[in-house]
């Protein structure tokens, strides 16, 4: 197994897809990853529970700096949900559904289900929601809605934020430590990161169909 050496980069050890990840992380920097969380929040499919984690790994290794990388990556979660509050406060949920489920893998059913927590919950959905994949980028939109006090919106979605970024920082952190697992790492987190990218497609395709078979019945 090799060792990482001081003219090596920690991410030229990491192989595939993460490497690749890892690398275009390296590269951009800190600001890089919070540009990258502005983006996981407006367009939901985006993986923050890859790139995060690969980040904390590369702050233990020196290349960048873990608290930099918090308040950027917290900074950016929070602008990409005070987007879609203020777009949802603009031109109110409905428009703001129909407007966004034209995006690619972004279907009707993600804000519905956003919108009944929302509901259900009140102001805690959007800590807690903050937590919940699927819910954590959405729930913004009822809340701008619903013209939720702006103070109380940014509260609860920086706290949130930042417990959710923290968690998945802190376990590429603690990773870091065993510089000997960087290629055991690597392998076994391409083989799931390839496993669970076929199970996305197959999620997409069945949802495609029974999109197109309900559509179908309507008629």
């Amino acid at each position: 197994m090799s060792t990482l050496t001081a003219a090596s980069s920690p991410a030229d050890e990491m192989t595939g897809i993460v490497g690749f990840a890892a690398r275009s992380i390296e590269a951009l920097g800190e600001w890089g990853v919070g540009l990258f969380t502005l983006a996981e929040t407006v367009f939901p499919p985006i993986p923050s529970e890859v790139i995060l984690p690969l980040a904390g790994f590369l702050t233990r290794q020196g290349t960048m700096n873990l608290g930099l990388v918090f308040v950027t990556s917290t900074l950016g979660a929070y602008l990409g949900a005070l987007a879609l509050y203020f777009l949802g406060a603009k031109v109110g949920l409905e428009r703001s559904i129909r407007l966004l489920s034209k995006l690619p893998l972004v279907d009707r059913s993600d804000f519905e289900t956003a919108n009944d927590w929302f509901r259900r919950h009140g102001k805690s959905a959007i800590f807690f929601g903050r937590l919940l994949p699927g819910v954590r980028s959405l729930i913004s939109l009822p809340a701008g809605a619903q013209r939720m006090h702006l103070g109380t919106f940014s509260l609860f979605t920086i706290a949130g934020s930042g417990i959710w970024n923290g968690a998945l920082l802190g376990f590429g952190a603690l990773l870091g430590r065993q510089y000997t697992m960087v290629e055991q790492y690597s392998r076994y987190l391409n083989y799931a990161v390839y496993g669970g990218l076929a199970l996305f497609v197959v999620w997409l395709v069945v949802r495609y169909v029974r999109r197109k078979r309900t559509a179908g019945q309507t008629q």
